[in-house]
């Protein structure tokens, strides 16, 4: 496994399920098991424009992007990408969080926004995280809200993206 720093979840109880929760950001040796999340992503959502896995690979090079894994012991059960943006300045897209339904309802993507909008403000030195979705991804809209993500308008030519969102990160 990788020499990455983890974050260890917390749980309501030290011997629970939960217990044995970790994020951290992938390394090119976890390139397979990641792209295997995001094809399990692709088609959960419907995804017509596909990463394949060499393009999907370049998320892990570079100070300005990233994957993040979400792991139930040793089994990542979840994912989330960062890239940069031409324009704006300053600027990075969030992609392809995904948490496998048996996981759902633990604090993994809340561990997985917060794991990406860390590195995106103090490492990235980011100003702006943006993110597209679909109007019938109603509870992934509501939980970026939640986080402080407002509707903008459309930044890119993704053609099944209706809905547009951002946040200003702080710290950068």
């Amino acid at each position: 496994m990788s020499s990455q720093k983890s974050i260890a979840l917390p749980s309501a109880s030290d011997s629970g399920p939960r217990s044995n929760r970790s994020i951290r950001r992938a390394t090119h040796d976890d390139v397979r098991a990641a792209f295997e999340l995001v094809k399990e992503y692709f088609r959960a959502v419907d995804v017509w424009v596909r990463d394949t896995e060499s393009e999907f690979s370049d998320y892990l090079n570079g100070d300005d992007r990233g994957v993040w894994l979400a792991f139930a012991g040793k089994e990542p059960v979840g994912c989330i990408v960062l890239h940069p943006l031409g324009c704006p300045p300053r600027s990075g897209e969030i992609k392809r969080l995904y948490v496998r339904p048996a996981y759902r309802q633990q604090g993994l993507a809340e561990g997985l926004v917060r794991a990406l909008e860390e590195f995106a403000a103090k490492t990235a030195r980011y100003e702006w995280l943006y993110l597209d979705s679909k109007d019938d991804l109603v509870t992934a809209i509501r939980f970026y809200e939640r986080h402080g993500y407002e509707r903008c308008d459309r930044y890119n030519a993704n053609p099944q993206a209706t809905v547009f969102m951002r946040k200003a990160l702080a710290g950068a």
